[in-house]
């Protein structure tokens, strides 16, 4: 995309992981108010927390920034759970349709941090680190956005994985 249009690559402020040294994996990252058994919520947040921290302090950051949210496969453990249960005739909990829309984590991100950009969502069929970083060069060259935390989620089998990156499109904040 950014070849396309000429955007130029936007400048990496900060960066956090998912897990960083310390982390207890097999306990997973801490708990999510408002969400509920799955790790894809709570591992969204705290990469959020552990880049915008660094920079803003404390929140609210009330600040020009947007969230591009980018996951490949969705909360696997959440889709799981509510397949399971519509195959067997249960009814599945009103927390599982809230946390079902990755935009739900993000928007709560924003919400805590007073971040006052955009809020998107992608599933890429290409690189995900790559579709992530042209969707904030695109808001931050459309002026819906001075920076754009990118967070990139998955989970897998072998161990979940979470990245963000507070990015911008000039050399200062």
């Amino acid at each position: 995309m950014n070849q396309l249009l000429k955007l130029p690559a936007p400048r990496t402020v900060a960066v956090s992981h998912w897990p960083e040294p310390g982390d207890d994996t097999a306990a997973g990252p801490p708990a999510l108010p408002g969400f509920v058994a799955s790790s894809f919520s709570p591992l969204v947040a705290v990469v959020a927390d552990r880049c915008l921290r660094p920079v803003y302090g404390e929140p609210p950051a009330a600040v020009r920034i947007g969230v591009v949210l980018v996951t490949r496969s969705g909360d696997r453990v959440s889709a799981e759970h509510v397949r399971q249960a519509v195959a067997d005739g249960k009814r599945v909990g009103p927390l599982y349709f809230f946390q079902s829309v990755p935009n739900s984590v993000a928007g709560q991100v924003a919400a805590q941090w007073g971040l006052q950009g955009p809020v998107v969502c992608l599933s890429p069929t290409a690189e995900a680190h790559t579709a992530g970083l042209e969707q904030a060069a695109l808001l931050i060259a459309d002026g819906d956005a001075d920076q754009v935390l990118v967070v990139l989620v998955e989970q897998a089998a072998d161990g979940d994985t979470a990245e963000a990156m507070l990015v911008s499109g000039g050399d200062s904040l």
